[in-house]
């Protein structure tokens, strides 16, 4: 049976994609798609818990649900950027048509997702109480925010065992799939909701708990591909081990985009700390802002991510040009829907926002909302660049520069300049909620400088 299993082809399933040849704009049109289709429904669970609880709970409920994100993303991001150091190697491999080093691969990923998953967890609820006062949560929304995020961690095995198979798929072009499971589980999100909530009236319990056991379903039909698919990304109880060789490549990737995330993450709970001094109202308001904001990212993110694997697949073929084309093309596509989406969000603000909470019952959370999405959201377009060149560089197996650019600037230049405008404003609302544009500006101008002087210094970790 093992012997049958070397054999098979890592291109002998239909859902694979070889994008070393054919039009490149189609290929990344095509991948992106449901990628963002994909990240649209994921975004959707944390959209609905919120929308839930805002709407049938309490304003504390809805603050708690929707401000604890940059907690869950300190871990969640670190173990992202691993996923993405897997993708990268696995996609390298693929390209290379190196069947058995690609097999290997996921075996490796598999095994160090199962000991990342128990320290997480861990690390997740020993860490809760501290984080959630490093983030000067007010005291009426602190209980419920505790709630929610000891309940997420102690069920967040779901969420990293579906990331690691996605990427494991998107590796190999397969982003339908992903895609589809996502639209199962946000459906039964939502379902889980409403009945959790206005049926047991769990509360923010209620929703956490429809988030976790939807995430354990994503992860169950993604494994159960992983195991039945006919290529070499099948998955077999017998080869689970740690090549360590894989291993030090998928760390060497994944490891500075881990940090950046997880640092970026950490980032952003003291700047929502600075803004919810300077204004405590403003909590609802920028829980609204951030829920739309999020939807903002999706399509620069999912082109970042196509370019990825564009790259990755291009340079393991040995086709450097063509993989250059590919971050153009992807840089154009990101700033252009980026622009739409941020017009129209703009022009409907105070509808998003009502779509959250009733202004007659919350009039400040309406007001903060509309003020931050009106002056903030046509400034996310500055992202377009740092998000596709990080997305090739990480591709090409560069990911220590986008982590330093990274967070030398949604960190270190972010925290420099909150420091000086709350003194110099004491503590005005709006110049301090402009440090996210300003730490935006500042990485793709960086980003922008570095991609030019290097021009993609491309190295192909499959023929190393």
């Amino acid at each position: 049976m093992e012997d049958t299993e070397k054999k098979i082809s890592v291109r002998e399933t239909s859902h694979d994609v070889d994008m070393t040849q054919g039009s490149v704009f189609k290929h990344i049109l095509m991948f992106s798609l449901p990628l963002l289709a994909g990240n649209l429904f994921q975004q959707l669970y944390n959209m609905v818990d919120t929308w839930v609880v805002g709407n049938y709970v309490s304003d504390a409920a809805f603050s708690a649900v929707g401000t604890v994100g940059p907690i869950i993303n300190m871990l969640i991001g670190a173990f992202m950027g691993l996923s993405s150091g897997a993708g990268v190697v696995i996609s390298q491999y693929y390209g290379a048509k190196k069947d058995d080093r690609v097999s290997d691969a996921v075996h490796t990923s598999m095994v160090l997702t199962a000991i990342l998953t128990v320290a997480f967890t861990i690390l997740g609820l020993l860490t809760t109480p501290f984080m959630l006062h490093l983030m000067n949560i007010p005291a009426d929304v602190y209980p419920e925010s505790r709630t929610y995020l000891i309940i997420y961690y102690a069920g967040m095995v779901g969420l990293l065992f579906y990331n690691m198979g996605a990427a494991i798929l998107r590796a190999v072009g397969d982003s339908r799939r992903p895609f589809y499971f996502l639209v199962v589980t946000a459906v039964l999100n939502t379902v889980l909701d409403l009945l959790f909530v206005i049926k047991f009236h769990w509360g923010v319990a209620g929703v956490a708990w429809a988030t976790v056991i939807a995430q354990a379903v994503s992860a169950i039909l993604t494994m159960a591909v992983l195991f039945r698919v006919k290529s070499a990304i099948r998955i077999s109880m017998r080869k689970m081990k740690l090549h360590m060789d894989l291993l030090k490549q998928i760390i060497q990737v994944g490891i500075p985009a881990a940090l950046q995330m997880a640092v970026t993450a950490f980032s952003n709970v003291i700047v929502q700390s600075y803004i919810f001094g300077a204004a405590p109202g403003s909590t609802g308001g920028w829980t609204a802002y951030s829920k739309v904001d999020q939807f903002l990212w999706l399509p620069m993110q999912s082109i970042g991510l196509a370019a990825t694997t564009f790259v990755g697949q291009n340079l393991g073929s040995g086709q450097p040009d063509r993989a250059h084309k590919g971050v153009r093309v992807s840089l154009w596509m990101a700033v252009a829907s980026t622009v739409v989406i941020s017009t129209v969000v703009v022009l409907t603000a105070p509808t998003l926002v009502n779509f959250f909470v009733d202004e007659s019952a919350s009039p400040d959370v309406v007001k903060y909302g509309v003020l931050f999405l009106t002056r903030m959201t046509p400034l996310c377009v500055l992202n377009s660049v740092n998000q596709v060149y990080a997305g090739a560089l990480r591709g090409s197996g560069d990911s220590k520069a986008p982590m330093f650019i990274m967070l030398g600037s949604f960190v270190v230049f972010r925290q420099i300049y909150l420091f000086i405008v709350s003194k110099v404003t004491n503590n005005a609302l709006m110049p301090l909620a402009m440090g996210y544009p300003a730490g935006w500006f500042v990485c793709s101008l960086v980003m922008l400088i570095y991609y030019r002087m290097t021009n993609l210094n491309y190295k192909s970790l499959a023929h190393t």
